[in-house]
């Protein structure tokens, strides 16, 4: 079942497993943890939608027809300013560590 949020985005159920809610947990966890890999961060953005990484290494996911920009791996872990960036990407979406769906 989907239905209309703010942003445009639409929020649908997303099934998520053991890896992908402690991913969430770490995005969501105050204060920001510094210990969130990308490769994480992009297999949990592929169960909202498709994602792509353009030639000049950014990642966006397609959500509703819309590409939204996830960031881009310098590094190994994200930093604060793209954990905040996915943070509210997922919250737009309607995922949080407390609302996300069990598999």
């Amino acid at each position: 079942m989907a239905r209309i949020l703010e942003g445009g985005f639409v929020s649908m159920s997303i099934k998520l497993d053991h890896h992908h809610r402690l991913t969430v947990q770490k995005i969501f966890g105050h204060p920001i943890n510094h210990n969130i890999q990308w490769h994480d961060v992009i297999c949990l953005m592929e169960r909202c939608g498709p994602v792509h990484e353009s030639h000049r290494g950014n990642w966006t996911v397609m959500i509703d027809s819309e590409f939204q920009m996830i960031g881009r791996a310098r590094g190994r872990d994200l930093t604060d300013d793209e954990v905040v960036r996915v943070r509210h990407l997922l919250s737009a979406l309607g995922v949080t560590p407390s609302g996300s769906v069990a598999a």
